[in-house]
């Protein structure tokens, strides 16, 4: 592909990543994948520099543009070289005509932005937020060790007990070591929450956000196997991921529980009051992990926010019935906003006197109403919320 080619490859892919943002569609990740799926002819340099050239223009468009055009003319807008490319040569982009639409530039849009800020983030902190994002690991505590471990490729030691980091791109996943379940990709932000929970050998502990497992995983690994984990989801298709994850890192899950949005305790009722601690992961914005998908800044609207609240809502309110006496509930959200976390934890302790909030030992991140923030600005890791709950 010619320079100016990959521009308007570019321009493509980001008209679909924009209406697929505004329909709630697939993530950008997955449409530049399926993209070059069917462009065979497409070179390895040719589809990272593609890659590159759509993240480019979504980390610098605040606001959902109109279209992938106008998103790369704001690229185009402080890039001469991008600029010169949008020459009418064959397979390229047609030059810009007088007064043509360009994208606003900016970190988010208005209303987000706002939010941020009252969330009590300044301007480096949501530019940050933006960055791109190295890549980290979990050396797998079950069958090895970050002291011995013995990797392609030197990483960082970072503040979790068993963690990694290498430049974002790294391609740990053709390792070995990943195929043998000695690593796991994970952000350290969450891997610094599974290291300050107040677990032990023996206990009783329902993930009730699973997801695909990644922090039921280090929950096993964490515990050597030594507790009773039950994983449950509403997500068929990614609580599916988590057998042969298991089974790849000898982690020992007792059991994976499907559930039925709205009428979680169905099928959670066996451990009504019995659990020693639940983790609830919520479902949220993803806006502490921007980094990696920074469209997801586009996707989100005041509507959105608003039913991601009253599902967060519920989910804590599922979990407190599964805590017994004196037992943990565990809150977490990949979010920076107050919205999704301080609030919500306000509005549970309001909601169930008796239950107190109580500070986890993390050596990152600051303290945010009865809970703990980190940032990548401060932290370098996603941005997270985390509070720990207990029962009366």
């Amino acid at each position: 592909m010619t320079p100016a080619a990959r521009v308007q490859a570019a321009i493509e892919l980001l008209d679909t990543v924009i209406t697929a943002a505004r329909t709630k569609g697939a993530p950008a990740d997955r449409i530049i994948a399926e993209y070059f799926r069917t462009r065979r002819y497409a070179g390895s340099k040719d589809r990272r520099a593609v890659r590159d050239l759509v993240y480019q223009a979504i980390r610098l468009c605040g606001p959902v543009p109109e279209n992938g055009r106008a998103a790369m003319l704001a690229v185009a807008g402080q890039d001469a070289a991008i600029a010169a490319l949008f020459d009418g040569s064959p397979h390229g982009p047609a030059p810009k005509a007088e007064g043509e639409l360009v994208a606003k530039t900016g970190l988010a849009p208005k209303w987000l932005v706002a939010a941020l800020r009252a969330s009590g983030l300044g301007g480096p902190e949501i530019a940050a937020l933006l960055d791109r994002a190295p890549l980290d690991i979990r050396v797998n505590a079950l069958k090895a060790d970050r002291a011995t471990i013995t990797l392609p490729e030197a990483g960082e030691p970072l503040a979790a007990a068993q963690a990694l980091r290498f430049p974002s791109g790294t391609q740990v996943e053709q390792w070995e070591a990943y195929t043998a379940g000695l690593i796991e990709v994970q952000d350290h932000g969450s891997q610094l929450i599974i290291d300050a929970l107040p677990v032990k050998p023996g206990d009783t502990i329902i993930d009730l956000c699973a997801g695909g497992g990644g922090k039921t995983l280090a929950l096993a690994a964490k515990l050597g196997n030594a507790a009773s984990i039950i994983a449950a989801d509403t997500d068929k298709r990614r609580l599916g991921n988590l057998a042969p994850r298991a089974q790849r890192a000898g982690a020992q899950i007792d059991r994976t529980v499907l559930l039925d949005p709205t009428r979680e305790m169905r099928a959670l009722g066996d451990w009504a009051g019995k659990a020693d601690h639940v983790l609830v992961d919520a479902p949220c914005s993803g806006s502490g992990t921007w980094r990696r998908s920074p469209e997801g800044r586009w996707r989100l609207d005041p509507a959105e926010l608003a039913r991601l609240n009253t599902l967060q809502d519920h989910v804590l309110d599922v979990g407190s019935y599964l805590v017994q006496p004196g037992g943990s509930l565990v809150f977490v959200t990949c979010s920076v906003l107050d919205a999704e976390g301080v609030d919500r934890i306000t509005a549970f302790l309001a909601r169930h006197p008796g239950w107190q909030a109580e500070p986890l030992p993390l050596p990152l991140g600051r303290a945010r109403g009865a809970g703990h923030r980190l940032d990548p600005l401060h932290d370098g890791t996603d941005g997270f919320f985390i509070a720990c709950l207990r029962s009366p």
